[in-house]
């Protein structure tokens, strides 16, 4: 019974430190929706907490309209989708191959992989790389260093090795090759680590900032977080990204026009993250505890 009583007092404790935590992480996304849709005045006075006052649109009225947002959009979004696709792709095909125990020299590169994790050549090297391969303005240099990262190789290769042998064998000798095996068999069984992989490249590349920065120089090819990033860094910089006119300011703070821009980047990840947060745990927990 006293066992009883301790555990129940255990997980109510548990549960109340995670509310909390997620509380304090959820408040201040809720502030900032609130500021993006109130006023000017209501901003200024400080009475915007977690909810609009004065309601308005004003804010993504002048980020739709008079600003870059949407080609920043869609440059984040050209981003992740053909980044994510071709990272999960050759993730997928090099964990395949290191699972698999007769691929020769599988141990040398697999040290060779958690080397990376550990060590780096350095940021000057990495941009004359990129410089000398003719990648510099291109999204090439943005997908191409990270088409196979060491962690999510790491952990869809145990992944993988966790599937039962007896199944392997079975369609072995039904006649199934290495492709048909690994299309038909392996992938249908890896929904969950393939959807955790998928979730942290996708959010990796929609959250590219400094790679950007770095390696485009069109300001036409920057994506959404750069552009954000530009908002927020001044009130200068705010009246050149979006062209705000000082009469504008009437019904409308530069304040609101900021969270505007920070809710806009955000959404897409909110909206994604529920879907695939059934695999996430999943994925993560067997591919960590089996192997």
């Amino acid at each position: 019974m006293r066992e009883n009583y301790a555990g129940k007092w255990f997980n109510a404790s548990v549960h109340t430190i995670l509310l909390l935590a997620a509380v304090s992480c959820l408040i201040p996304l809720i502030n900032i929706i609130a500021v993006s849709f109130s006023d000017s005045a209501a901003i200024d006075s400080g009475f915007v907490w977690l909810w609009p006052i004065h309601f308005n649109v004003e804010a993504y009225k002048t980020l739709f309209i008079g600003s870059r947002v949407i080609p920043s959009f869609l440059n984040s979004l050209n981003i992740t989708i053909v980044g994510t696709g071709l990272s999960l792709l050759c993730t997928t095909l090099a964990a395949y191959a290191l699972s698999r125990t007769y691929c020769f020299g599988r141990k040398f590169i697999t040290l060779a992989m958690v080397f990376t994790m550990m060590f780096s050549g350095g940021l000057i090297p990495f941009f004359l790389l990129m410089k000398s391969l003719g990648l510099i303005n291109t999204y090439w240099s943005l997908w191409l260093p990270g088409l196979v990262g060491a962690y999510n190789l790491l952990l869809m290769r145990t992944y993988f090795e966790g599937i039962p042998t007896e199944i392997e064998e079975s369609a072995r000798i039904d006649g199934c090759g290495e492709w048909r095996l690994l299309v038909q068999i392996f992938l249908p069984l890896s929904l969950p680590v393939i959807a955790t992989v998928c979730l942290f490249l996708a959010v990796g590349y929609w959250n590219s900032f400094l790679s950007v920065l770095i390696f485009i120089n069109d300001a036409e090819k920057m994506n959404l977080t750069v552009f954000v990033q530009q908002m927020v860094q001044s009130q200068s910089m705010l009246m050149q990204t979006i062209a705000l006119q000082p009469e504008d300011l009437e019904n409308m703070s530069p304040e609101a026009v900021k969270a505007g821009g920070i809710v806009i980047m955000t959404l897409p990840m909110l909206i994604v993250y529920p879907i695939l947060q059934k695999y996430f745990v999943k994925g993560v927990m067997l591919g960590a505890i089996k192997g």
